[in-house]
């Protein structure tokens, strides 16, 4: 209650008055959609209207400074078209009730009424989305519940990393730091609706986006949301619903859609942030430009970003008993960081258009280059598997190089490309046609520095190339779109979109450089062999796997009658490494009254396997929390010469994989009473059957651990544990959605108050693991049960104030390495505030703190002897406040 208080302090603080303005507005003649949409760029507004009431109108050009009214009166001149606006920073362009004289526009028979028409005016909250419904509608009247993430919402967040950015608006969707994990340290998990990233379908512009060449928690791959420039986004359309029948495997928990900008502003901005810590200091930087006429247009953006790491970190325990017994040794305080990594980014994204004979032909590219370092486990002098002598270096140990401990620094170099080629429009006969071809590749190298083979002795090199990972997809698209009549069977065209795809998925492992997996001849006496703390690939596992689709799909909607609309999907797919699937979806909305309105939808889904879950392998090694000394595990192939060697145990079975199945249901109310004022409410329950995720690891014997060094596995003489990726069991997800918003003019101003709030709860029906409370307790509250949104943005003239508050519910992580207790953390509260200036109509600054009253949540138990103070699982930033300063500029 007390952070509660003191947000509604601070929001109230910050709410100050300000003076008028006028805007420098610069449009050319041209079509009067387009000019519109310029007109609503260089006013930083929005304005809503029918594209057929715009359809072959051409507008005039203007110039000059002037009010907002002034420039739509100027642009609507000689047309039957008039504006309003209701809310403050929102406009209505519509027919007017009877054409003006000159009207460029030709009389056209009256639409069927839609849902809520009487307030039609006011459709600050229809955004029409084409997500969930190839034939678009507005959000409010939607099958299915859609979040929209405009602009303005996705740009107040300080990171660069659009994961955080939809964490940080979006309750239900979750993303961890992990920190001193490999590769996930950079390519973070993510999670919406409790369920794994790749539960969730990610498009672009409506195109399936190519997942990262990682493999994070559980065995999830999805795209690496890091890798798209946020500068580049117009908005973000969130469909939580199971949509595996419209748009293929993953789409269990939902659709992200990221809308990219197709405007001709020109602007850019620059940032900088820092934590209260003193540490972890951000420089980012964009700028995008654009060119658009009647017919073609294009659009760059870029954007750039370097960030500091970050420590939140005691000294272990270890170190401090060394420490005690060599005061020489000088030791950093802290020796190791708990913290994220350093980080440098550049992205790229640009689209573009131009109308042929035809159809207009579309495209869009990205190409985003980052890399990163981070400390990992500090390895003591007592640490035998590193420092222990061996008769096969005489006169030469680990300290001769590395006196007082060693900390090795892990790297991850990434490159990320993708491109879209398409071909859409219009027949004679009225068929919309979209055929498109895409490509798209995640490439991830590693790297190690000041660190050693300690098995190679004095012959081992102290920087490492440890091998890289690749993934490629290639997609074919033939999507169609008509109107189609069924008189007794609906009032008015039934929109049909039918459509067939082709997908090629492609993983590729390469192998570092000799040293990074040699197994040397100190290994005889228990000295670790590769890169310490990241073994590389070997060329054993250095092998290419793809894996084919085909698809087919219809999906139509139709207005059974002038108030029940309902919505049928199904698909049909095929993969050449497990079979089919056949799967469906139904949806139905009715309107109850003019301003309340129910819906639901019933749906199956599946997830396929990919190749990298079928095939890929990973060694890597650890400091264990409580002997503090080094370990080696392996994650192998269900279908391999290790699963076969673990198959041979009484009672164990390691088997393919196969694809995840679904059963979704979901059941809704949406309410817009009074002008200004929209609310749903939906609950769903989500039943996910053959879940793939890693098997219990299995101890290896020493028979065992002879036979693996003798398949060459590297490491295999000091590896200690082994698991795989298997359908190991059924869970349970359900929930409810709650969504408020309400906009109205104060004071002269215009207030915008949103209340956004998520409880879910993930059920183990049936696993492998039921025996094991404690991992089942974990599993079913890795993340939290409830969160929410608050926030409050006022308007008025050239100052805007904005308010957040997020909250979290308690979660859970394991207390101890067994994994035989967990431990609960608590509910979290963290309040953000901005104010910002508009110097000129081109000009905006912007001032604000992230996590205002500096709040951290409960200390971990787990591997507090290695100087963790913050769960590496945190569903949240653990690292405090943070401060910023962003300057924007619009030409």
């Amino acid at each position: 209650m007390r952070s509660v208080l003191l947000y509604l302090a601070s929001c109230a603080f910050l709410t100050v008055p300000a003076v008028a303005q006028d805007h420098a507005i610069r449009i050319p003649a041209g079509s009067l959609s387009e000019a519109l949409n310029q007109l609503s760029e260089q006013l930083d507004t929005v304005i809503i209207a029918e594209s057929a009431d715009l359809s072959g109108t051409q507008s005039r050009q203007i110039t000059g400074t002037m009010t907002a009214r002034e420039a739509l009166s100027a642009l609507l001149e000689d047309t039957d078209l008039e504006f309003t606006s209701k809310v403050s920073g929102v406009w209505v362009v519509r027919r007017s009730a009877e054409p003006q004289p000159g009207s460029l526009h030709f009389a056209r028979p009256l639409a069927r009424p839609t849902p809520f028409a009487s307030f039609e005016p006011l459709r600050i909250y229809d955004t029409v989305v084409v997500t969930g419904t190839r034939a678009g509608s507005p959000a409010i009247e939607s099958l299915s519940p859609v979040d929209v993430l405009d602009r303005a919402t996705l740009g107040a967040p300080v990171s660069d990393d659009l994961t955080d950015v939809i964490a940080e608006i979006l309750p239900g969707f979750f993303a961890q730091r992990r920190p001193l994990s490999d590769g996930a340290v950079f390519v973070r998990p993510y999670s919406l609706r409790n369920l794994s990233a790749d539960h969730t379908l990610i498009l672009v512009d409506g195109k399936r986006r190519h997942r990262s060449a990682m493999l994070n928690a559980g065995g999830s791959q999805s795209p690496d949301l890091a890798m798209i420039p946020t500068n580049a986004i117009d908005r973000v359309e969130v469909l939580r619903d199971g949509a595996s029948a419209q748009y293929g495997s993953d789409a269990i928990a939902g659709v992200i859609n990221i809308i990219t900008r197709r405007d001709a502003m020109t602007d850019g901005f620059a940032q900088y942030s820092q934590y209260y810590e003193g540490d972890g200091v951000q420089k980012r930087l964009g700028l995008g430009a654009g060119h658009r006429t009647g017919t073609h247009g294009v659009r760059v953006n870029l954007d750039y970003s370097h960030a500091a790491a970050t420590s939140r970190a005691r000294q272990r325990l270890d170190a401090m008993a060394y420490m005690e017994a060599h005061p020489e040794a000088n030791l950093s305080d802290p020796v190791q960081k708990w913290g994220q990594p350093e980080r440098e980014d550049f992205r790229l994204l640009t689209n573009g258009n131009m109308a042929t004979a035809f159809g207009e032909m579309y495209g869009l590219a990205s190409l985003s280059w980052g890399q990163g370092v981070s400390d990992f486990n500090w390895r003591s002098p007592e640490a035998q598997s590193a420092y222990a002598e061996s008769d096969a270096f005489e006169g030469w140990t680990l300290r001769d190089v590395y006196p007082h401990g060693f900390k090795p620094q892990f790297g991850q170099e990434e490159r990320d490309s993708a491109a879209t080629l398409g071909l859409k429009g219009k027949s004679k006969a009225g068929l919309h046609y979209d055929l498109s071809a895409g490509f798209g590749e995640n490439q991830i190298d590693y790297f190690l520095y000041k660190t050693i083979n300690a098995s190679m002795g004095p012959a081992s090199p102290f920087e490492f190339d440890a091998g890289g990972l690749r993934q490629r997809e290639y997609n074919l698209n033939a999507d169609f779109q008509t109107e189609w009549n069924a008189p007794g069977i609906a009032e008015g065209p039934v929109e049909l979109a039918f459509g067939l795809e082709r997908r090629v998925e492609q993983y590729t492992t390469l192998a570092g450089d000799l040293a990074s997996y040699e197994i040397g001849p100190g290994a005889t006496d228990g000295l670790t062999s590769g890169s310490n703390g990241f073994p590389g690939y070997t060329p054993m596992q250095s092998k290419t796997h793809d894996q084919t689709n085909w698809a087919a799909y219809v999906d139509a909607t139709a207005h059974l009658t002038a108030t029940t609309r309902a919505g049928l999907a199904v698909r049909f797919e095929d993969f050449d490494s497990f079979g089919s699937q056949f799967i469906g979806k139904l949806a139905l909305r009715q309107d109850l009254t003019h301003t309340l309105a129910f819906r639901a939808t019933a749906s199956t889904g599946f997830k396929a396997p990919t190749p990298a879950q079928l095939y890929s392998e990973r060694t890597s090694q650890g400091v264990d929390a409580e002997t503090l000394d080094i370990f080696t595990a392996g994650r192998f192939t269900p279908t391999g010469e290790v699963a076969t060697i673990i198959s041979q145990r009484p009672d164990t079975d390691i088997s393919s994989l196969s694809p995840e199945t679904s059963e979704s249901l979901s059941a809704g109310l949406v309410w817009q009473p009074i002008p200004g004022f929209a609310a749903s409410l939906d609950a769903y329950n989500i039943d996910l059957h053959d879940r793939i995720f890693t098997s219990d690891e299995f101890i290896l014997t020493p028979e065992e651990r002879a036979s693996l060094t003798a398949l060459g596995v590297p490491g295999g003489e000091s590896i200690t544990t082994v698991f795989f990726y298997q359908n190991d069991f059924e869970t349970r997800t359900s929930g409810v959605d709650v969504a408020i918003r309400y906009a109205t003019d104060l004071a002269g101003g215009a207030l915008d108050l949103g209340l956004i709030y998520n409880t879910n709860h993930t059920e183990v029906l049936n696993a492998s693991f039921l025996d094991n409370p404690s991992r089942v307790s974990r599993f079913e509250n890795l993340h939290p049960r409830n969160s929410m949104l608050a926030s409050l943005r006022y308007q008025k003239d050239r100052i805007t104030v904005s308010g957040k508050l997020r909250r979290f519910g308690p979660w859970q992580d394991y207390l101890n390495e067994a994994g035989d207790q967990v431990q609960t953390f608590g509910s979290e509260v963290f309040v953000d505030a901005s104010i910002a200036f508009d110097l000129t109509d081109q000009t905006v600054i912007r001032a604000g703190v992230e996590n205002l009253f500096n709040a951290y949540p409960d200390e971990a138990e787990r591997q507090a002897s290695k100087g963790l103070i913050y769960s590496r699982n945190a569903p949240y930033d653990t690292d405090g406040g943070l401060f910023y300063i962003r300057y924007d500029l619009k030409l």
